[in-house]
């Protein structure tokens, strides 16, 4: 985690808008009138939201290319399309909360023009996120590429019959596997679907990544953590077989076993901005409802 900033301008706000029910909509102008007061607002509509009246949209292109600050509205899902969005024009995003859950969008409505002018003075905190890059390559083919900063998820296609996959680490076989799918999780995604399946809560500063199994046939089979650095490779086994990718759960593709998937830490990190008193422990404890007596 680093220090607070006190060089830093934002003039140019580009805000990444998901609003829901009616409700939101209200909470929204109420956000975008609070940050007005602070520069001049790009405002991207992401899927399913109506236009804002007063603020004309603009492309997520022009907010790489124009904001000073990224600002995702909604909830952790906005914050992730807006971090593999803008990830690699360097750009800080803060997130602000309007879903249930808030791991990553941490500013609330509650205190929001207090937690806004506290950034916009220079007090925050500030720290890098990795994402990883999942290839699904074919030969004579050309490579698809998606980001995520959560995770990559192997699964099946149209069936809840489990699928056979091989894993393999810098090109060594680690296991092959009879499962419902697997994780690829970055620390971020450790408190994300990881967590469900079994995995390991990992710090966001660790330079890992976790492998966790989703329902395995054989109990033994165990999540494990690896280095960073290194590539990931994943085959299915099965002839004939159908499975599906995902990345942070809102982008998909279908391989078959005449197509494998690299997963490798993306060159460029994200760089998220916090209130200044943001404790990722008490998040954890928030959010899971940590020391809690019965």
């Amino acid at each position: 985690m680093s220090s607070p900033r006190l060089d830093q301008a934002f003039e140019t706000l580009g805000v990444i808008v998901r609003q829901g029910s009616e409700q939101q909509s209200d909470q929204v102008q109420r956000i975008l009138g609070a940050l007005q007061r602070h520069g001049r607002l790009l405002v991207h509509l992401l899927d399913g939201c109506d236009c804002i009246e007063g603020y004309p949209p603009a492309s997520l292109d022009e907010i790489a290319a124009r904001a000073d600050l990224a600002v995702s509205v909604g909830g952790d899902g906005t914050l992730l399309a807006a971090a593999r969005a803008l990830v690699d024009s360097a750009i800080p995003l803060v997130g602000i909360n309007l879903g249930r859950l808030g791991f990553l969008a941490d500013v609330t409505l509650e205190g929001l023009e207090q937690h806004l002018d506290g950034i916009f003075a220079g007090r925050y905190s500030m720290e890098q996120r990795f994402l990883i890059e999942g290839i699904i390559e074919q030969d004579g083919q050309k490579p698809v590429r998606q980001l995520a900063l959560n995770d990559i998820v192997l699964h099946g296609h149209e069936s809840i019959s489990m699928i056979e996959f091989e894993v393999y680490s810098n090109g060594c076989l680690i296991n092959r596997q009879r499962a419902d799918g697997l994780i690829v999780s970055t620390p971020t995604g450790s408190t994300a679907y990881a967590l469900s399946g079994g995995g390991p809560i990992m710090h966001p500063s660790l330079e890992a990544i976790a492998l966790v199994p989703i329902c395995p046939h054989t109990l033994s089979h165990r999540p494990i953590a690896l280095p960073s650095d290194q590539q990931i490779e994943i085959r299915l086994s099965q002839a004939d077989s159908i499975a599906q990718v995902s990345f942070d759960g809102q982008n998909r593709s279908l391989i078959d076993q005449t197509q494998r998937i690299r997963v490798r830490r993306h060159p460029h990190p994200v760089t998220l901005l916090h209130p200044e008193d943001y404790d990722y422990y008490h998040i954890l404890r928030a959010k899971l409802n940590w020391s809690n007596q019965p």
